[in-house]
């Protein structure tokens, strides 16, 4: 496979250069993009062959899910087959923004997207590159991290090439991504839960969210809770 490397504005990216995009993710291509939350590759959750390229791409273990951009809450409802208040107020206070909500999915999605799990981490982004390709095509995108798995993100368009060359279809380089990743909430317990601390802290999300509360596997079986 030939991976093609195209510079852009990430702000500003050209019209053509997000057709070009498209069409590949159409076909069941897999693009690399950069996001509001590092670099991402990005294809279309619907089209099996596209997910197979990306656990291939990502060498990613077939049991784990992989992350899905929406264009806002009602994309969210319609993946999801169930949203509990906590998902409203952080879609209200971080959303579009580096937050990751995991849910559980609908059947509207392929369970082989959800690793087999029927668990879903959905994220609106602040991304312009995202935020044009979903409206290009009109609908949810494959958004799961630029890296092999076990290895760190890609921070830049050419470092993305350098660790995918030869495994994806194309890389828009907006240069270096600064920021941190997506923090990862997990909503599909009794209480919600940080599975992955980054852009936004577990303080923030406690000020929105209140502090968690207590599950039965805090404590052991017959201890008083301090």
């Amino acid at each position: 496979m030939r991976t093609d490397i195209i510079e852009i504005d990430p702000q500003n990216p050209p019209a053509e250069v997000i057709d070009r995009a498209a069409r590949l993710i159409r076909a069941g291509r897999v693009v690399a993009i950069p996001t509001d939350a590092l670099y991402a590759l990005v294809a279309d959750p619907f089209n099996l062959q596209a997910v197979a390229r990306v656990f291939r791409a990502k060498r990613r273990d077939l049991t784990r899910s992989l992350p899905l951009f929406v264009d806002g809450v009602p994309m969210a409802q319609v993946l999801a087959a169930a949203l509990p208040e906590a998902f409203f107020k952080i879609a209200e206070r971080f959303w579009p923004g580096a937050v990751t909500v995991v849910v559980p999915a609908s059947a509207n999605v392929p369970f082989k997207v959800t690793g087999n799990t029927g668990r879903l981490g959905i994220r609106q982004p602040a991304a312009p590159v995202a935020v044009r390709l979903m409206e290009c095509l009109g609908q949810p995108l494959i958004a799961t991290s630029a890296n092999v798995s076990g290895y760190p993100t890609c921070r830049s368009g050419i470092e993305v090439f350098g660790v995918m060359d030869g495994r994806i279809d194309l890389v828009l380089d907006g240069g270096l991504c600064t920021g941190e990743g997506a923090t990862t909430v997990d909503l599909t317990g009794p209480t919600w839960r940080i599975i992955r601390e980054g852009a936004v802290s577990e303080a923030e999300l406690r000020a929105c969210l209140g502090p968690p509360a207590e599950r039965p596997e805090d404590h052991a079986a017959g201890e008083n809770p301090r």
